[in-house]
């Protein structure tokens, strides 16, 4: 496959069709975990070691899968990867893993996992699709970072709190205090102040978006009035 395809398959990942911004897949977790960084970014890992594993074993046996039991199939491989990272985490997380409870298992009905099978994965070759899970893993964890930080800061008035549930007792000096004696601001933390946040980065995308394309425009109508005065 060629550079370019690569750059769109990453470009789709990350912005143009990022599973959270575009899709609106995903957002129970999302939405519910999303109160810190270090929780967003926890599911996030998860969610991106799922997308990679699960693409790239699809990929491998697209050609010997039948298409009236391919899904089962997916949903098989998506359980299974999904079972060794919950395990995983509850030996070397633990404390994460308590935090993050249910929404770890819950990862095998992630829309994106199984939409990224199905649509990519079991179309095309394995480098592409561990690039497309890579990508569309690090556009849902963007998300969820992002969210965790802005609901973080609000909410509880700080930033990489509880850092060492995942980097371990050296990160325990790591989070950022914005104010002292902060009372914090429940609706922040609390599942509508997700919804405001998610819909406020939304809206940001669309106004980059849309700059983007005015800009594109100006550059096509100028090229077309060069190209007419030199003729």
């Amino acid at each position: 496959m060629s550079d370019t395809s690569y750059r769109s398959i990453i470009y789709n990942g990350l912005w143009k069709n990022n599973p959270a911004f575009v899709q609106l897949l995903g957002l129970c977790p999302l939405l519910a975990v999303s109160n810190t960084v270090i929780n967003g970014l926890g599911l996030g890992l998860a969610t991106i070691l799922t997308l990679v594993a699960s693409n790239v074993m699809v990929a491998m046996i697209r050609h010997w899968v039948r298409p009236e039991i391919r899904i089962p199939v997916f949903v098989l491989i998506i359980a299974s990867t999904v079972t060794i990272i919950e395990i995983s985490m509850n030996a070397w997380f633990h404390e994460l893993y308590n935090i993050l409870g249910i929404f770890i298992p819950l990862i095998v009905t992630n829309c994106a996992i199984i939409a990224r099978a199905e649509a990519f994965a079991s179309k095309n070759t394995v480098s592409s699709s561990f690039i497309d899970g890579l990508f569309m893993g690090l556009g849902f964890t963007a998300v969820l970072v992002t969210l965790g930080a802005m609901r973080e800061i609000i909410g509880l008035g700080t930033l990489f709190q509880q850092a060492h549930l995942m980097f371990g007792d050296a990160a325990r000096d790591m989070t950022i205090t914005f104010f002292d004696n902060y009372r914090g601001y429940l609706l922040a933390i609390l599942p509508p102040g997700a919804f405001i946040g998610l819909g406020l980065l939304i809206a940001g995308k669309n106004i980059i978006d849309k700059k983007q394309l005015a800009r594109e425009k100006r550059i096509t109508e100028r090229a077309i009035e060069s190209a007419e005065t030199s003729s």
